[in-house]
């Protein structure tokens, strides 16, 4: 049986990935939850494969994985938390060692899903209904309003913007397995984002992910603000959200996207770059487009702007588990 410690402080089994445990938090800040982390991790491949064949049968094996961080001390937390395929098995084990429940940010595939007490599912993994299933339309993203406003402000500390002249973002990623992006389509979608932003101020940012060819086309671009992460790591998407008229972000990115559509009033317009139809990224993208708060750029703006409300998702896992 689980045991609840008097204050809610819950575990977050990390496999050190930022995006992953960003979610973990995003959840914790949701339901309200204080958080410490412990992050994990196998030693060889073949461990990881391991797991997948321990798990079905129940059995959990602490030395299958190393862990640092937070001493893992019983009574001292409400929950576990993990996000991603690293943490799941390792965030099994610790939650049963403990005698507490243990959420799973994204879909566990691979491991028992009636092994965790609650799954906080992205929709497009089409997870068939179930009673410890929860489903978002999106990945889970910064609740706080707090960091926003730094946000804001740490831009504007960096650029002089003309408050009365409203602004037209543009948030590049990269290439993955679902995509692929070139400078040839990336020009050609800059171009057709110039003339249906005629009269606005251009913001752009890339990430750690834009190949340099796309930097590249980048720097040929008349932006009014432009960052290049290869050269510069500060993170303009917060200020991006909350201050844009119009944000355009391409199609890699199910953070980014998130972030987009669940924060500011931006019209939200996705630049697509999928390498072939059917993937869950164009699941993610065609549900949210027919939600109304995306827009899939062509040559022409949409009004794409309506906003997503985690809030009573994430109290909806809160109270799967008790907190």
């Amino acid at each position: 049986m689980h045991t609840t410690p008097a204050t809610k402080t819950v575990l977050i089994v990390s496999d050190g990935k930022a995006g992953h445990e960003q979610q973990s938090r995003a959840l914790c800040a949701g339901m309200g939850c204080a958080c410490e982390t412990a992050q994990v991790g196998y030693n060889g491949k073949w461990r990881k494969g391991l797991s997948y064949l321990l798990d079905p049968l129940g059995v959990a094996w602490r030395g299958l994985f190393w862990q640092k961080g937070a001493a893992c001390e019983k009574g001292k937390f409400a929950a576990v938390v993990a996000t991603g395929s690293t943490a799941f098995y390792p965030a099994r084990v610790i939650a049963r060692s403990l005698a507490v429940p243990v959420v799973a940010v994204l879909s566990p595939r691979g491991y028992r899903l009636d092994g965790f007490d609650c799954i906080l599912a992205p929709g497009f993994d089409r997870l068939p209904p179930r009673g410890n299933v929860v489903t978002a339309p999106v990945n889970l993203t910064q609740v706080d309003d707090d960091f926003y406003a730094r946000g804001v402000k740490d831009f504007e500390a960096r650029f002089s913007r003309d408050p009365r002249r409203k602004s037209a973002g543009v948030i590049i990623g990269g290439d993955n397995k679902f995509t692929r992006m070139t400078a040839a389509a990336m020009r050609g979608q800059l171009r057709a984002f110039f003339s249906a932003t005629e009269g606005m101020a251009r913001w752009v940012t890339t990430s750690r992910r834009t190949p340099r060819e796309v930097e590249d086309v980048v720097r040929e671009m008349d932006f009014d603000y432009r960052l290049i992460f290869s050269e510069d790591t500060f993170n303009p998407i917060p200020a991006f959200v909350m201050l844009c008229d119009v944000l355009c972000v391409t199609s890699d990115s199910t953070g980014m996207i998130s972030e987009a559509v669940t924060r500011g009033n931006a019209r939200v317009e996705i630049l697509m770059n999928l390498r072939k139809p059917g993937t869950k990224f164009e699941r993610f993208i065609r549900d949210l487009e027919a939600e109304g708060s995306v827009h899939c750029f062509e040559d022409r703006l949409g009004d794409a702007r309506k906003k997503i409300d985690l809030q009573p998702i994430m109290r909806r896992v809160a109270e799967k588990v008790g907190l």
